[in-house]
């Protein structure tokens, strides 16, 4: 699966994507397989209020399967004006 990362997540991962083999079944348990991963993954999701996800393209809570997809994007909220 890719995982992309988009602003202050990717800055505080050091990467905008890499390709993952997984065993998750959901967001939430994709991202405590990140957070173990090394201390810059933590620091990224520490505070998942802050965050927004989307599968494939499309926004997604984090209790969303993960059967299936191809692609996930961390990102903080936009704002618009």
């Amino acid at each position: 699966m890719n995982v992309l990362y988009f602003a202050w997540v990717r800055e505080r991962i050091g990467l905008p994507k890499e390709k993952i083999e997984t065993n998750a079944t959901t967001v939430n348990e994709l991202i405590a397989e990140l957070r173990g991963r090394e201390e810059r993954y933590e620091a990224a999701f520490a505070d998942l209020s802050a965050l927004r996800v989307a599968i494939d393209q499309e926004l997604s809570d984090f209790d969303s399967p993960l059967e299936g997809a191809q692609e996930v994007a961390f990102f903080p909220p936009m704002t618009g004006g």
